[in-house]
């Protein structure tokens, strides 16, 4: 009997799906908005909404629960460092589903997944953590540095324009003397 087991096993073995939920919470958290089925949607809301409320708290045991979970590095840090300031007064109900439409190849239930406090569009007038989201970080690299690399990058563009140019014209200048020549013709 199976009583009182309810939750969706999308029609995959275990490991399948354990993969599936973390990879999809990955996205969740680096995208802040996915699209998907609903089936997959209220299954990746289950999955990823204890996994915000342990961000609350940043302490090491934390971090390595939901490593343990996520199993990204860049995902853990994104949760922590910018959405967890965000929710931190929210007590729950950190992600919304927003119903689509019906998918063309097989007609399955399409939707949104987004995190709550992340579309600008339901959250116009509230500013509760936005110098702490804003806030860059910093990095080694200068930025002087990404500006030669593209100058270097539109000389090497033109340079090979350049090289182009006289290849073909050699190419254009074979094949006007090949049309005069009958070497090669049957008389």
């Amino acid at each position: 009997m199976r009583h009182n087991k309810n939750f969706n096993h999308l029609g995959r073995q275990a490991g399948h799906r354990k993969a599936m939920l973390s990879n999809m919470a990955v996205s969740l958290i680096m995208h802040k908005r996915i699209q998907t089925t609903v089936a997959k949607a209220k299954a990746v809301q289950k999955f990823i909404e204890p996994l915000v409320t342990k961000s609350k708290e940043d302490s090491t045991h934390s971090r390595r629960v939901v490593f343990s979970y996520l199993k990204q590095k860049e995902a853990v840090t994104e949760l922590f460092r910018t959405i967890a300031p965000k929710i931190m007064e929210r007590p729950g109900g950190y992600t919304r589903i927003l119903k689509t439409g019906f998918r063309l190849g097989d007609g399955a239930d399409m939707c949104i997944i987004e995190f709550v406090d992340f579309n600008e569009t339901y959250t116009f007038g509230r500013e509760a953590a936005a110098p702490a989201a804003e806030a860059k970080p910093k990095t080694r690299r200068s930025r002087a540095k990404k500006t030669d690399a593209v100058e270097d990058a539109t000389v090497v563009a033109e340079k090979k324009t350049k090289q182009v140019a006289p290849k073909a014209a050699a190419k254009a200048s074979a094949a006007k003397g090949a049309k005069k020549t009958n070497v090669g013709k049957k008389m």
